[in-house]
C-alpha cells in the first residue's frame, strides 16, 4: 500500500439517540456506569487522545440527561423522529458546517474503542488511495446476525445485511461493527444519496458503502484484532458483562504492574484507581472512584474505599470503610470496623477497632481505641476534631467537635469530651462508679423466689 497522507483535523460523532428500551431505566443506556464511569465517558476519554477539533454527540430521548453529563464538552444534535443510522448522522451537519476535515464516526454504547484503532481507520483513510470510506470490521466467535462485509485485501467488495445474505456471504467470517471514517465532504454527500425504501422505513448509514462502491470508488475495511473492543451494550446482563470484561482486565494490568491480588476475581476497581508497586490487596475488597494507594499498601479483606488516599506502607481493614476526603499517611493503619470520612490519619497513627473518624485532623503517632467516635454533627452543621501528634485516646470514647485533644494528651476510656485538651493532660470524663456490696446477691434470691410462686 502506497503512503499515507497526512492527517487532518478531526471531528467525532457520537450516536447516542436510541431509546435503550431493553435496558428498562430512567437513566439514559449510555450514562450507565461501568467501573464507576458512564459508558459514553469511556468512550470519550479514548477520543481525547486523537484531540478532535469537534465532538457531537447526536441524542434523542434523555437528550436533557446527555446535556446535563457532558456539560459543554459536546455538541448536542438533536434526532427527532428517530429514522435510522443514516438519518441520525445527518443531524450533525449543522454542528459542523464549515468542517473540511476527517469525521469518526462511533456509538455512544460501544464504549471500549480504542484510541489505536480509531487511528488506524483514519490513517487508512488517508493513504494515497483516499478511500470514500473506511469501515471498521471484527471476526467474532460467532457471528451470529451481524452484517457481513465482503472484501478482499481489505478493499471492500459488498456489504450486505445478514437477512439479505446469501448462505455463502453469511459463511463470510467479517461482521460490520458500525464504526467508519470518512471525509466530511464525501460523508454528508453519500448521506444526502441514501434512501429508505427497506422493510423498517429508515436511512442506514452502511449504504454509503454501497453508494461509494457504485460511483466506482474504493471503500476499506480495517480489522480490529480485539472483537471484545466493538461490543455494544444493549441490556443490563451486556452491561454486566461489559464490567466483568473491564474489571478482568484492570485486574490483570495491576498485577503485571507489581500488585498481588489474593483472589483477582473478588476485587472491584474503578475507573480511575491507582495503585503502587508492592501493594497487597486480599479478596472482596471493592474501590469506587478516586482512590490512590502507594508503595506497599496492604488492603485487608471485604473494605469499601472511595475518595481516599492511602499512603506508604498502611495498613486498612479488614472490614474497613474510607469515604471520600480520607487520607492516610506513612505507615498509618484502620482495622476492623473503622469508618473514614474526610479524615487525615497522620503518620504512623493507628485505629484499629470498631472507630468512626469523621471530619477530623490525627496527628502522627496517634492512638485511638475502640469504640472511640468523633461526634461531627449537631443536625445542622459538621464540626471538626482534632487530634495532636502521639495523643492517646482511651477506648469507648466520644469526642464532641468542635474539639482539640492536644500533643501527648491522653483520654480515659468511657470519656465524653466536650472541651479541648491541652497537650500532655489527662482528661477523665465519668460518671461516680458506684459500689453496693452484697447487692446482686439478695436482687437475684429475691427475683428466684418470685419465679418460684409464678411457677
Amino acid at each position: 500500500m502506497t503512503a499515507a497522507n497526512p492527517q487532518k483535523a478531526l471531528a467525532v460523532i457520537v450516536l447516542a439517540a436510541g431509546k435503550g428500551t431493553r435496558m428498562k431505566s430512567d437513566l439514559h443506556k449510555v450514562l450507565h456506569p461501568i467501573a464507576g464511569r458512564a459508558m459514553i465517558d469511556h468512550l470519550l476519554a479514548s477520543v481525547a487522545a486523537l484531540s478532535p477539533a469537534h465532538q457531537v454527540v447526536v441524542a434523542g430521548h434523555g437528550k436533557d440527561q446527555l446535556e446535563a453529563a457532558l456539560s459543554g464538552r459536546a455538541t448536542i444534535a438533536l434526532q427527532e423522529p428517530q429514522l435510522g443510522t443514516g438519518h441520525a448522522v445527518q443531524q450533525a451537519e449543522a454542528s459542523l458546517a464549515g468542517f473540511s476535515g476527517d469525521v469518526l464516526i462511533l456509538y455512544g454504547d460501544v464504549p471500549f474503542v480504542t484510541a489505536a484503532t480509531m487511528q488506524a481507520m483514519l490513517e487508512r483513510l488517508n493513504h494515497s488511495d483516499e478511500p470514500a470510506v473506511v469501515v471498521l470490521g471484527f471476526e467474532p466467535d460467532d457471528p451470529l446476525q451481524y452484517g457481513r462485509i465482503v472484501a478482499k485485501d481489505g478493499v471492500i467488495e459488498k456489504m450486505v445485511e445478514y437477512k439479505d445474505a446469501s448462505e455463502e456471504e453469511r459463511a463470510c467470517p467479517l461482521c460490520n461493527s458500525g464504526l467508519m471514517a470518512l471525509r466530511s465532504t464525501d460523508l454528508f454527500a453519500l448521506l444526502a444519496r441514501v434512501g429508505n425504501d427497506n422493510a423498517q422505513g429508515e436511512y442506514y448509514l452502511p449504504d454509503v458503502v454501497n453508494i461509494a462502491h457504485g460511483d466506482g470508488r474504493t471503500c476499506a475495511v480495517v480489522t480490529t484484532d480485539t472483537p471484545d473492543e466493538v461490543a455494544g451494550i444493549n441490556s443490563r446482563e451486556e452491561l454486566a458483562n461489559a464490567e466483568a470484561q473491564w474489571q478482568q482486565f484492570r485486574r490483570s494490568e495491576a498485577m503485571a504492574d507489581g500488585v498481588t491480588l489474593r483472589d483477582p476475581g473478588s476485587v472491584w476497581f474503578s475507573w480511575d484507581t491507582k495503585l503502587g508497586r508492592d501493594v497487597t490487596i486480599e479478596p472482596s475488597v471493592f474501590f469506587g472512584p478516586g482512590v490512590t494507594v502507594a508503595d506497599k499498601a496492604t488492603i485487608r479483606a471485604f473494605s469499601h474505599i472511595e475518595g481516599a488516599e492511602i499512603g506508604m506502607a498502611c495498613e486498612v481493614g479488614p472490614f474497613a470503610r474510607l469515604r471520600p476526603g480520607a487520607v492516610m499517611k506513612e505507615k498509618s493503619k484502620v482495622g476492623n470496623f473503622v469508618e473514614m470520612k474526610k479524615t487525615v490519619l497522620g503518620a504512623g497513627a493507628k485505629a484499629n477497632h470498631l472507630t468512626y473518624l469523621g471530619d477530623a485532623d490525627v496527628g502522627a503517632g496517634a492512638n485511638i481505641g475502640a469504640g472511640t467516635i468523633t461526634c461531627n454533627y449537631d443536625g445542622y452543621f459538621k464540626y471538626r476534631t482534632e487530634i495532636g501528634e502521639r495523643a492517646f485516646v482511651g477506648s469507648n470514647s466520644s469526642l464532641i467537635a468542635p474539639v482539640r485533644i492536644g500533643a501527648d494528651a491522653i483520654v480515659g476510656a468511657g470519656s465524653a469530651v466536650s472541651r479541648d485538651v491541652a497537650d500532655g493532660e489527662l482528661r477523665l470524663v465519668r460518671g461516680e462508679q458506684l459500689v453496693k456490696p452484697g447487692w446482686a446477691d439478695r436482687f437475684h434470691d429475691a427475683m428466684k423466689k418470685k419465679a418460684d410462686k409464678a411457677r
